[in-house]
Order: structure tokens, then sequence, then C-alpha cells
């Protein structure tokens, strides 16, 4: 359909269709050719009510206006007529109607002036409700638009106070991170000592070790000397019998052998209590040893704690991360909302701009009809006033009148009387004359 606005004359058919179809009214073809000043009344109203629902009752007496009047009884009908009649030429004329409205349309309508004036708010009625058809989509989205930038700036303050949140935190717990690492600083430099002295402690068990394989070396030799000794003590016994010089030779190489036997002895003796002592030694660094094993498993479990709490501090740290790229996020979807109500503030602006222009120019036409009506008041005030001198003129004459037609009734009698005097006469006249007619007839006969 085109944009433009345009009043062909439509034919009765099509009225009467397009009124059933907008549900305006029910009327017959019929109806148009011989309207009635009721139909005319009802059907204006009807049309005025569907073109601006929002405007008050087109029928609506003004009761305020009323009461500058002397009977406002009888002119309620006139007042009411007065009414429609102003507004159905006021929209007739904004119509650009090429035939004006007068009340003798609203009075006595004419079949053809009716149906040039009634296609014409039809064909307005259609282009309005075409126009706002077009409108309505728009008008939806931007009342869609609005509330999603609500939404949008009711979920951009409820992220806004969640990041508040999260920065509040994270200075919270800032104090608590730096004291962890500090702690997590410390225990790598304990654990980095003692892994030193576990080192040291390695070393001299592995010394010690040495030691003892080379004492057990020697006990193992002096006790394989001291089974030779018995031996050769036992072949030397079982020699004593047999020649006494080679026995007392024996015997002194005997006593040197148990001298040195002794003297091994002594030295096992003392190897012995060197090993025991070094084995006492050896418990001693033993104990140490499983001191500082429990020790460092004490230190482990607090190492274990310790990479635990630096695996929190990671995780924080990377929560924290996230919530700075979530806040990133978070910041562009802001800018990007921002940009978007913008470009909405501005679409409504647009919008609002059209609204008042087009406002501006139907104040204006409505300015200029305003005046145009208030002329034609003051004119038709004008006209009252003519009219009743005219009609305080028609009722002098309406006097005269009745005066004249009671004498005239006088008179009328009178002549009645004397008419019926003179039919009575012309009665008996005739009377007379239809005895005297036969003789006069006879006489002439002869």
């Amino acid at each position: 359909m085109s944009s433009s606005f345009s009043f062909p004359i439509l034919s009765g058919r099509d009225i009467v269709a397009i009124l059933a179809d907008s549900q305006i009214a029910n009327i017959s073809e019929n109806d148009l050719i011989n309207p009635t000043h009721d139909l005319a009344f009802a059907l204006y109203s009807t049309l005025l009510g569907f073109l601006d629902s929002l405007q008050e009752d087109h029928g609506q007496v003004d009761f305020g206006a009323l009461e500058h009047l002397e009977n406002p009884d009888l002119h309620l009908d006139s007042v009411r007529i007065m009414n429609l009649y102003n507004k159905i030429r006021e929209v007739v004329g904004s119509v650009s109607c090429p035939v004006n409205f007068t009340l003798k349309d609203l009075i006595r309508p004419n079949t053809q002036r009716t149906s040039v004036f009634i296609s014409a708010i039809l064909n307005f009625c259609l282009h309005k409700e075409t126009k706002m058809n077009l409108l309505r989509p728009i008008v939806d989205e931007v009342s869609l638009l609005d509330e999603r930038r609500r939404e949008l700036e009711a979920r951009i303050l409820q992220l806004n106070a969640e990041i508040a949140d999260h920065k509040e935190a994270k200075e919270r717990e800032q104090p608590f991170v730096q004291e962890v690492d500090a702690k997590v600083k410390e225990l790598h430099q304990t654990i980095q000592g003692l892994n030193n002295h576990q080192m040291s402690l390695k070393a001299s068990f592995r010394t010690m070790r040495e030691k003892a394989k080379e004492i057990d070396e020697k006990i193992s030799s002096a006790e394989f000397g001291l089974v030779q000794s018995v031996q050769e003590n036992a072949n030397l016994r079982s020699k004593i019998v047999q020649s006494p010089d080679k026995l007392q030779g024996a015997l002194e190489e005997k006593k040197s052998i148990r001298v040195e036997a002794k003297n091994s002895e002594k030295l096992a003796m003392q190897s012995v209590q060197e090993k025991t002592a070094i084995v006492e030694v050896y418990s001693k660094a033993c104990k140490k040893m499983t001191k500082h094993f429990t020790q460092m498993q004490a230190i482990q479990e607090q190492v274990n704690s310790a990479k635990s709490i630096d695996k929190d501090v990671k995780v924080l740290k990377a929560k924290l991360s996230d919530d700075g790229v979530l806040d990133m996020s978070l910041e562009a979807k802001l800018v990007e909302r921002q940009g978007k109500v913008d470009q909405l503030a501005e679409s409504r602006k647009a919008l609002e701009k059209e609204r008042d222009l087009k406002l501006e120019e139907v104040t204006k036409e409505l300015n200029n009809v305003k005046s145009e009506v208030e002329s034609k008041r003051r004119g038709l005030e004008a006209r009252q006033r003519k009219v009743e001198v005219v009609v305080a003129e028609a009722d002098n004459n309406t006097l005269k009148i009745n005066s004249v037609k009671d004498s005239g009734a006088a008179k009328q009698q009178e002549l009645g009387s004397k008419c019926e005097e003179i039919v009575k006469e012309f009665h008996n006249y005739s009377g007379s004359f239809g005895v005297v007619l036969p003789r006069i007839e006879v006489e002439l006969a002869r």
C-alpha cells in the first residue's frame, strides 16, 4: 500500500464492507442511498470514536456551556449536534477533503456528499491503521530493547557488585597470601638446610660402615689365627710324649706362640672394644638419624602442606587471573551494551524528535483549525443573533398572523352565514322557478 494518503470516493458496497470488516458499524447500502439524520449522527460519532479512541464522547454535551442558556433542555440536542458538527468539520478539513462539510450534511444528509465524507474519513482511518501497523513492530522492538536495556543495566549492576566483592575478597586475602608466600619461602630454606644435613649424615654413615667392615675383617682374621693356634697346641701336646727335648723346644715355641696369641687376643679384645664402641657410635648415629628422619617426615609433611598451600595459592592466583579476564570480558560487554544503550538512546531521541515535529505540525494544524472554528463560531454567533432577531420578527408576524387569522375566521363565519342565506334564497328561488318553468314550457309549446 502506498505510504501517501489519498481519498478516492468509495462505492456504497465498499463502504459497507469496510465498516463491517473494521467492526465500526453494520449498515446496508440502502441506508447509504437514503441516509437519515439519526444514521448520519450515529455513523459519524462511531467513525470519530474509531479514529481517536482516547478522545471523549463526541456526543457528550458541555454542561458548562449549557449553563449560559436560559432553557438548556430545549438546546440539548442542538448543542450535541453542533459539537459533533465542529469535530467532523475539523476532521474533514484535516484530511484535505475537497468538499466542505456543512451543518446541512448532518441534519439533512445527501447521498453523494455523505459518501464523499465517509470515504474521506474511512480512507484516513485505513491510512492511519496502515501507518500504525508499520510503526507497531518498531514500537514493540523499542519496548523490547528498552526492557532488554533495563535487564542489562540490572545485570551490569549485579556484575559490578560481584566484581567489587571479588576485589574486596582479593584485598582481604592478599595479606594471607603474602604470609603464606613468606612461610613457603622459609620452608624451602629449611628443607634445603635439612637436605644438606642429610647428605652429610649419609656421608658419615658410609665412612662408619667402611670402618665396621675393616674391623669385621680383622676380627675374622684373629679368630682364624686363634683356631690355628689351638690346632698347633693340640699337635704339640701329642708330640710332648715322644721327645722331651723337642717338647721343651716346642713349649718354648708354644710359649712364644701363646704370648703372641695373648697379644693377638689382647689386640682382638681391643678391636672388639673398638668395634663395640663403633657399634655404640653407630647406634647413637642411628638414633640421631631416626630422630632426624622423624624430623624429616614432619618437615616433609610441612612441605606437603606448603605444597598444597602453594597449589591453593596457585589456584587462587588462577582464579584471580580468571576473575581479571572475566572483569575484562565484562567490561568489554559493558562497553558493548553501553554502545547499544547509546544507540537505542539516539534512536529514541530521533523518534522523539520526529514525534515532536509531527506533534508540532499537528498542533499548528489544530491551532489553524481552532482559529478557523473560532472565526466560524463568531460568524455563527452573529448569525444566531440575526436568527434570534428574525425569530422575534417571526413571533411578531405570528402574532399578526394569528390576529389576522382570528379576524379572517370571524369574517369567514360572517361570509359563511351570508352564503347560507344566499343558498337558502337560491333554493327558494329555484323552487319557485321550478314551479313557473313548466308553465313557460307549455306556453312556448303552444
